[in-house]
Parts: C-alpha cells; structure tokens; sequence
C-alpha cells in the first residue's frame, strides 16, 4: 500500500515537473539533491517526507503536487499602493485551450507558442497526455509541443482533469472524426449558473454525432454517413459552439458554411491555426464562415497564439482603481477598441502607440498607456454584446471601475446566470453595489476601499476584480482559494508586483 502511495507521488511530481519545462536535473538543482535522487523518487522508489513534498511543490510552482500537504492557495495583498513601469499581456487563454483541442485535429507534430501556464491548460494537457498525445514543454518551457498518438485511448481518460475544466467540450469537434463512438466527463470550470451544450449538437448533429448524457458522462455515437447538406445556423453567437462546428468542419471533406458564427478574438486564432494546418476558412472576422475542409490532416505545424485582451482589460481595471500610471503592452486593439471608448467617455486618460502585428501576424497590436484619472459613471448601461461589441468577460472589469468614478453606472450582464451576483463581493471591501436581479446590478462611486479577508468567487473575472479592489484599498488584505485565478492567468500575482502592487502567496500549514 505504501509502495503505490510512493508511485502515485512520484508520478504527480513526474507531471508536474514536465508541465514546467524541467529536467530532472533541474529540478535536483532546485531542490540541491541529485538528479539520481529526483529519478527515485520520481519511480516511487525512495521515501519521501511531507517537508520534501512541500519544497517540490514550491520549486515547480505547482497546486497538484502541493495540495495535500499545504491545503489551497492564498493571497496576501498589501494595498494603497501606485503602479508604475510596463506590462506585457500574455497569450490568450480562451485561444490557447482551442489550439490544444484543435491540435487532436492533426496526425502530425504541432508546436504553440508562448502558450499560457495557467492550470486550464495544465488540466486539458492531462487530459491529454492520458489519452495517449504526447504533450511536453520545450525551449525553456515557453513553448508547447504536441504529438498525437496513432491512436487516442478514451478509455484511459482523466476524469478528474477533465471535469475541472469546460473547454473539454470542444473535443467533440475533432474526436468525431477519429472514432465511432467515444465518452466524456461533463464539461466543468467556473460556476456561471446552467450552461447546456444544446448549441453545440445543433451544430455537430450535422456532422452525424449523437449524445446520450448519463451519471455525468455524455456517451457519444457517430454516423459518419451523415454529412452537413446545407448551411449550419448556430442558434447562439457563442466562442465554443462556433469552435465546435470549425473544428468538425476542419476534416469534413467538403464545403461547411457556418452562420451566425463569432468573430471573436480566440475564434480568430484558431481559424488563422486551421489555415496553418491546410484548411481553407473564408470570411474571417465576419458571422459568416465557410470551411473548406481537409479529410485527412497531416503536416508540421508551427503557431503563436495571440494576446489576450481581457487579460489587456485586467490591466487597464488594475491602473485605474489604483489611480495609477501603467504601461500595458501588446494589447490586441480590434479586441478593445469598445471598451476604450467608454472608458474615453467616462474620462480615463491614456495613449496608445502605433500599431503592430502579433507573432501570428495577423492580429493588431499597440502599447497602452493608463494615467489617474477623474472618472464620470457613463450615461448609459454596461452591457456586452458578441464581437465587435464590448466583450463579455470583460464586463466585470467596469464594476471595479465604476465604483472609482463619480456616479452611479448600471451594469447588465444578460449572459451568465450568477455573475453579477458575485460582482457584490465587492461590498465587503466597501464598494456600492445594489443587485437589481440576479443580471443587473448598480455601482455607486466613488469608493473608499477597505481592507478585508474574504474566500474568491467561484467566478475568474469576478475573482480578479475582487483582487483588483484589494489592490486599491488601504491594509492588508487577504483573498482565500484563488485556483479559479490561477485558472485564467500566468503568475498574475508576480506580475503585479513587477509594477508596484505587493501581493504575497501563503497557504495554510
């Protein structure tokens, strides 16, 4: 019994330093053991204490192979403080997940970029090296390399992976075309009120997959006889539904027109990867896509994802509560180009450089700079649309930044169940908000923050507006169980603190 405990440890501390990018000599260094000693332990083959499960866990930055011993991760955070200098902004998370779906698409050896090393990627990369595709960090761990096997084990599934994130879903598209039938865990992730996948099987019913949903699986069957034979309307404009029907319409041999289709930022990048891969996609950036598929995919592909620009937005939120000058780079423009204008409306002063082309060379860049500003609440709502329309996920972002600015701004976030009721959290740190129903709630500013001590939201971008107001309030504060962050953003806490915030990471011992 000890012996499998000692194999299972020492398999969790296997992945977790191959997730990094690490040799097992790096690692010995990190730990000032030696590298026969890492190999031990990581075949199971040496007694390991507590104390030396804690150290991994801290060199290799990891929750997996620390959670046991040290419980969640916590963050201290010392407020009132300015921001200054320049920030880069990371690869996008939402486009990073559908490249790794879309990689199963492809036979041949597929290599990211920058890819962001958030724990949504660490879960869809176990899903995957479980499954029999060979994923693994390269070039200092700043890259990905992906290697699919002849042919994919779903039986051998992580489950426990799977069901903690809700990209999982988008493997549908592309398993598909590789099995008759298949089975997956229910899609997971943030806790955003009822999400149904009925969208995405209006879409893929046509591509002839079936599903049966039972004791949390959805057992799925294909008839590969049943091809689309007229254009697709997607009954909701949304990122994943439209990913779905491109990553079934990828290796469909034959002509897919896709209507009612997001133009989104993440679905743009994988349009620009499945073009990489071969595949002919026309009306990029519109709602209307067609898809002249390839049946067989097999070439070796090279792609750098592009910035995310509601981690653009993050940043914008985070100078503006904190009354700061920042420089934020690389920010993706056309992703934000209605978001800025309100914010002109309501006052922010900023520059922003010429523009410039991402590494995919495709998406347009600038370099933005937040100075303190005197905010006025905005005449009208709050509200998102589909692109070109204010982003949804950056809509929390505005309740942070209403409640700096004078007056009161009504926020309607129609789309999720539950958000805007998380959005009050921000009462315990002194804002002003008055939740109308459970979609609309109103900010009054300005606000007088205040420190305090309080679990994260369920919710990415209600979290890290929470982090943000804490960031602005002066004290210590301390924000409980911030995994959900963790899942969306690449050491956001180091980061901050790169430009001024002091931001500490504990756990409970």
């Amino acid at each position: 019994m000890a012996d499998d405990y000692l194999v299972r440890i020492g398999k969790l501390i296997r992945d977790a330093r191959q997730h990094r990018g690490w040799t097992q000599s790096q690692l010995a260094e990190a730990l000032g053991t030696s590298q026969s000693a890492v190999n031990r332990i990581e075949r199971g083959n040496q007694n390991i204490s507590l104390e030396m499960i804690a150290r991994i866990g801290e060199a290799l930055d990891s929750e997996i192979v620390s959670l046991g011993y040290s419980g969640p991760m916590h963050l201290r955070v010392v407020g009132g403080r300015r921001l200054s200098g320049s920030i880069d902004v990371k690869t996008s998370k939402n486009a990073c997940v559908a490249l790794l779906c879309a990689s199963l698409l492809n036979k041949g050896r597929t290599v990211l970029r920058r890819v962001a090393r958030i724990e949504e990627v660490y879960r869809l990369l176990e899903v995957l090296n479980s499954i029999g595709v060979r994923a693994r960090w390269i070039n200092d761990g700043k890259d990905l390399e992906i290697v699919p096997p002849a042919t994919i084990d779903m039986d051998a599934i992580d489950s426990a992976a799977a069901i903690r994130t809700r990209s999982i879903i988008m493997f549908l598209g592309p398993l598909l075309h590789r099995m008759d039938r298949f089975k997956l865990p229910y899609a997971g992730g943030c806790d955003l009120g009822t999400r149904t996948i009925e969208p995405h099987m209006i879409a893929l019913r046509r591509f002839g997959l079936d599903i049966a949903a039972t004791d949390g699986i959805y057992h799925a069957t294909v008839d590969h006889s049943i091809k689309p034979d007229r254009p697709i309307v997607l009954t909701e404009r949304g990122d994943t539904v439209t990913e779905n029907a491109l990553l079934a319409a990828a290796r469909h041999d034959g002509t897919t027109v896709i209507r009612n289709a997001s133009s989104n930022y993440m679905v743009q990048d994988l349009c620009f990867f499945l073009e990489a891969l071969g595949v002919k996609v026309e009306g990029i950036g519109t709602t209307t896509l067609t898809v002249h598929g390839v049946a067989n995919i097999d070439v070796d592909v090279d792609y750098s994802p592009s910035e995310d620009p509601v981690e653009a937005m993050s940043l914008v939120a985070a100078a503006v509560v904190t009354e700061s000058e920042l420089t934020i780079r690389r920010v993706p423009i056309e992703f934000m180009e209605i978001e800025l204008a309100v914010l002109e409306e309501m006052g922010l002063d900023h520059d922003r450089s010429a523009e410039y082309a991402a590494d995919n060379g495709r998406t347009r860049l600038v370099d933005l700079t937040v100075r303190p500003s005197k905010l006025e609440a905005p005449i009208d709502k709050i509200h998102p649309m589909p692109f070109p329309g204010l982003n949804i996920d950056n809509v929390p972002f505005f309740a942070a930044i209403a409640a700096a600015a004078q007056g009161k701004t009504l926020i309607h976030d129609w789309v999720y169940d539950n958000r805007a009721i998380y959005l009050t959290d921000l009462n315990r740190l002194g804002g002003r908000l008055q939740l109308l129903d459970p979609h609309r709630v109103l900010v009054e500013g300005p606000t007088r923050w205040r420190a305090a001590e309080m679990m994260c939201p369920p919710a990415l971008r209600p979290a890290v507006v929470v982090l943000l107001a804490m960031m602005a309030a002066d004290g210590t504060s301390v924000l409980r169980n911030v995994y959900v962050i963790n899942r969306g953003y690449e050491d956001l806490a180091e980061r901050l603190n790169s430009v001024g915030a002091q931001i500490e990471t504990f756990r409970d011992i």
